[in-house]
């Protein structure tokens, strides 16, 4: 292992105890001057990005890139608003380091409270898109956390020129530790990296499924984060038509290389005949690629609309691309069974008018978001109010869905006493715990 590679982690760990002890006055003081970086250093961001764009044209023409990842890689003046205004929302955000989150009196003058604390060192290993380092940086440095970055070689100019620009505005603030960020740039400091489960506390993969499966297999670090994102939209048989082509149209359309983006769409067999050609018709004029099944193709056909036949691995695949599945179903059971036996526990949705059934969906679909009557790229962490997010989530324990500062919070027990000791709680005559709730927030006296 690069001596150099262990060299930077170890400064970013010993940083991270300076940082999370930091006030909120001095942090939200360091997110002011980053947004403000990220303003005035627009020309080099675009500059370093048009570089690497210039460079990945050239690799995906030799097909060592996809399309969507070469989308990701864009940051243009209105990416970089987006990203201003996600340090800006994660600086209004409330601290949320040492909140007490329980409070227990066990006796008089012994009292267990249950406070919040960061993570420690996070790594966070991602593909393509540049804006991750001020998305995750923001929400770090508020939660107190340090963090190691490495973003993918064919964004390796843009991720440099922001790193710089946002860890120079840290090291402004006087006294602040910019050293508890660190960026890696080769492919040996991956595996590097993933070795070094002693200083790292937690690795974040953003990317291809192939790409987190793979983090995810070679580290002995908890990972967060999900591999597959295969979105369903259903449309029931009390949706509304111009409802349903709306949410529709949207989750898969509106982006279609992210992995919020609708890949499947199953339609009650009642409305299909109705609700089919129409949203059909839409998609097609927006380059979407139809994959369907028997029934789907039919009604398709019968209204003019061409379409291809879906084989079974489509409706595993998660497409990133102007492309969508279609499955007509005999009732939401079905729809709800295809979703938990086909999706990914990212992102399902469902259309209908009908309140039971949308209760009886959101209780049956096992998955980190499920929306009614609402596109499924409302599931970020920006749309849900964190002021950006780490990633999504599909694990079932720690952090689910769109992740923000919550997170990356773990928490401490203190208990506060005046000389008790556990002898006096145990054998004859032993006394007793009262276990009373506190109200008070702690206090160290």
């Amino acid at each position: 292992m690069s001596a150099d590679v262990r060299e930077r982690v170890r400064k970013a760990k010993e940083a991270y105890i300076a940082l999370m002890s930091e006030s909120s006055t001095r942090k939200n003081e360091a997110l002011a001057a980053m947004a403000a970086a990220l303003d005035s250093g627009r020309a080099q961001i675009m500059e370093a990005n048009a570089q690497d764009m210039e460079a990945a044209e050239g690799l995906l023409a030799d097909g060592k890139l996809t399309p969507a990842l070469l989308k990701r890689l864009k940051v243009d003046d209105a990416k970089i608003d987006e990203m201003i205004a996600g340090i800006r929302d994660v600086s209004g955000l409330p601290d949320p380091v040492g909140r007490t989150l329980s409070a227990l009196e066990l006796d008089d003058g012994l009292e267990l409270y249950q406070v919040s604390t960061p993570i420690g060192l996070i790594g966070v290993i991602f593909e393509s898109r540049p804006d991750v380092v001020p998305q995750i940086m923001a929400l770090c440095l508020k939660s107190g956390n340090a963090t190691i970055f490495k973003g993918g070689s064919e964004a390796r100019r843009s991720n440099r020129a922001l790193f710089d620009l946002l860890t120079g505005a840290i090291a402004s603030v006087d006294g602040m530790p910019s050293d508890a960020f660190q960026l890696m740039e080769t492919r040996d400091d991956v595996a590097a990296m993933l070795d070094l489960d002693e200083h790292i506390d937690l690795i974040i993969p953003r990317g291809s499924n192939e790409f987190v499966r793979y983090i995810q297999d070679n580290t002995r670090i908890p990972v967060l984060g999900h591999a597959d994102g295969i979105c369903h939209v259903y449309l029931d048989e009390h949706a509304e038509a111009a409802k349903a082509l709306e949410v529709a149209l949207d989750s898969k359309v509106q982006y279609a290389a992210v992995c919020n983006a609708a890949e499947t769409l199953l339609v009650h067999a009642a409305a299909a005949p109705s609700l089919l050609p129409p949203l059909a018709e839409a998609l097609a004029s927006k380059g979407v690629e139809l994959r369907c099944d028997a029934a789907s193709k039919r009604i398709l056909l019968d209204s003019g609309t061409e379409a291809l036949d879906a084989t079974e691995e489509d409706w595993d695949t998660e497409y990133n691309d102007l492309i969508l599945s279609i499955k007509v179903v005999e009732g939401m059971e079905e729809a709800v069974g295809h979703i938990n036996a086909h999706g990914s526990g990212h992102t399902d949705a469902i259309v209908t008018e009908d309140r039971a059934r949308a209760e009886r969906f959101v209780a049956m679909v096992d998955s980190s978001s499920v929306m009614v009557n609402a596109s499924t790229r409302f599931a970020d962490g920006f749309r849900y109010g964190k002021g950006a997010e780490v990633g999504i989530s599909t694990n079932k324990i720690h952090a689910r869905g769109p992740v923000g500062m919550e997170g990356l919070m773990i928490y401490k027990y203190v208990l506060l006493g005046g000389g008790h000791v556990v002898k006096d709680y145990a054998g004859k005559g032993a006394r007793a715990f009262k276990h009373m709730p506190l109200s008070r927030q702690l206090e160290i006296r």
